[in-house]
């Protein structure tokens, strides 16, 4: 009987004729766990079905004038955003964490998996009117695999041996076997563009289901739906626009006041707050992010990987995850890994506060008293300039000189990021621990933003990928890990939930633990309710 009751009333939800709000109250008195009951009541606003029309707006933090849609040069949300709704990767990642087929329609791997033929779409047009095919998707790959393209996909691309196209396939060939290259292949830099984007990489121009209308960096960005889109009337809105707003307090504001349908990056500290306002809720689910401070191994003080670990003992994860993250995380190793990755190891010892052993690291290193300068800024990561503040008061206690410098948000990813020897940041994180690893931590990788070169780690991640059987597998990542954990310049207090808000009028959420706003896709997957 009370299923039925609520099954009634989340149909009356999706009709619009009971709030969002009552049924869940209604929900709670029948002793129904939230949990339960959202997720009865997308059940019933999947079964209503979608509505058509309308002009979707999104208030995201992490853009700045300097952002380019060059799909190579993706580094931070609004960018990455922007991607989303005009381009596509040949496989995807779902919810769930398998593969998707996207430009790429059948995978076929050699028994070795060392070669892995990719089938393509027939009848894709691009925004600019060509007909998709193999050697766009070919081409698109060499760009990415070319320094000067400074991809952040160019570590996932160094294991090809070489490409062809045969057909309509796409065909790859590994320097040694990787069972896990189409999730590699997934990475949202390689959009698959005209002739890979050599001519004009920041046109604009893929195979997504919108079209760039306006593009203002640091400003907005606005798209239409794409009339032509292979996959069908899939979207739901006639047009969809990113309002960039790095300041928290104002995302806020905008959503509460119905000047936008969706933020991204909400602040842990105020989320509760947000999800008790009327008219909107909000939307966290735990993955594979984590929120970091990143040193670069080969510049002093921190080619020393005693002062690296004398800030590594500093640092108190407990107080980090309590104070900034308040419930929407958990504590961080030292690694870029957690439990949300396959073949984890969980027996790796955590890493805990602890002066004395600080104070220890620090004297070994012989580090002359001068301020250690860490950059921060607010568009780092929520909380970023709290954080740092925690970090510099624990790192007092242990004699060590830390000094916090906040930098302006525009121009963090460009000139702050990567390129300054000790710095707030963050990752999303990715499907598999291959691609983590080939994206950050391989020497050779342009993301690599602990300079970390170690050349056992390198030889291990190249044995890993040959490895078929998972067990053997699992023990070589453990030793990566182990390694890079303890030599690394890489400082981890925290894994982040994905912290979302949405407005009440807006149907269809799907919690996706691969990235924010449902993995960049909201703009396809809800509608007007």
């Amino acid at each position: 009987m009370m299923n039925n009751e609520l099954k009634h009333l989340a149909a009356r939800v999706a009709r619009k004729t009971v709030s969002r709000r009552d049924f869940l109250g209604r929900a709670g008195a029948l002793g129904v766990s939230a949990v339960a009951a959202n997720s009865l009541l997308a059940d019933a606003v999947k079964a209503a079905g979608p509505n058509k029309g309308g002009h979707l707006v999104q208030g995201l933090g992490g853009g700045e004038s300097t952002n380019t849609l060059d799909p190579a040069l993706t580094a931070s949300q609004v960018p990455f955003a922007n991607l989303r709704h005009f381009g596509e990767t040949l496989v995807g990642v779902s919810e769930n964490g398998e593969l998707t087929p996207r430009l790429a329609e059948n995978i076929e791997a050699s028994d070795d998996a060392k070669v892995w033929n990719f089938k393509i779409r027939k009848d894709v047009e691009f925004h600019n009117g060509k007909t998709m095919d193999a050697n766009d998707v070919m081409r698109t790959m060499e760009r990415h695999s070319n320094e000067d393209s400074k991809s952040g996909a160019l570590g996932i691309m160094q294991g090809i041996e070489s490409m062809k196209v045969d057909g309509d396939t796409f065909a790859v060939t590994l320097k040694s076997p990787n069972a896990d290259l189409p999730y590699l292949l997934a990475d949202y830099h390689l959009v698959i563009q005209p002739d890979g984007g050599f001519d004009n990489p920041g046109a604009g121009i893929g195979t997504g289901p919108y079209t760039v209308d306006v593009d203002e960096p640091g400003v907005r960005h606005v798209f239409k739906k794409n009339p032509n889109y292979w996959g069908g009337d899939v979207v739901n809105y006639d047009s969809a626009e990113v309002l960039v707003i790095n300041d928290a307090t104002a995302r806020t504001a905008a959503l509460q006041s119905g000047q936008v349908h969706m933020i991204n990056r909400v602040e842990p500290k105020v989320a509760k707050l947000i999800d008790r306002a009327p008219g909107v809720s909000v939307k966290n689910v735990a993955g594979r992010g984590h929120y970091v401070f990143i040193m670069h191994c080969d510049t002093a003080p921190f080619d020393s990987n005693e002062l690296r670990m004398a800030l590594k003992y500093a640092i108190n994860r407990e107080e980090m995850v309590d104070k900034i993250l308040r419930g929407y995380g958990t504590i961080g190793n030292d690694l870029p890994i957690n439990a949300a990755y396959p073949l984890f190891d969980e027996t790796i010892p955590q890493r805990k506060h602890s002066i004395e052993k600080a104070k220890e690291h620090y004297a070994k290193s012989g580090h002359d008293g001068s301020p250690i300068i860490l950059r921060v800024a607010d568009g780092a990561f929520p909380g970023a300039v709290d954080a740092g503040a925690l970090f510099q008061e624990s790192a007092r206690a242990a004699g060590i000189p830390l000094e916090i410098k906040r930098e302006p948000n525009d121009g963090y990813w460009s000139e702050v990021w990567n390129k300054q020897p000790f710095c707030a940041s963050y990752w999303g994180g990715r499907p598999v621990q291959d691609q983590m690893y080939s994206t950050a931590y391989l020497s050779t990788a342009d993301w690599n933003d602990t300079r970390f070169k170690n050349p056992e780690f390198d030889a291990l991640l190249s044995k890993a990928k040959a490895e078929l059987d998972e067990g053997k597998r699992k023990a070589i990542y453990s030793q990566m890990a182990n390694i890079l954990r303890d030599n690394g310049g890489l400082i981890c207090p925290m894994f982040n939930d994905f912290v979302d808000a949405v407005s009440d009028k807006i149907a269809g959420y799907v919690l996706d633990p691969n990235a924010e706003l449902s993995n960049g896709f909201a703009p396809v997957r809800t509608w007007f309710a």
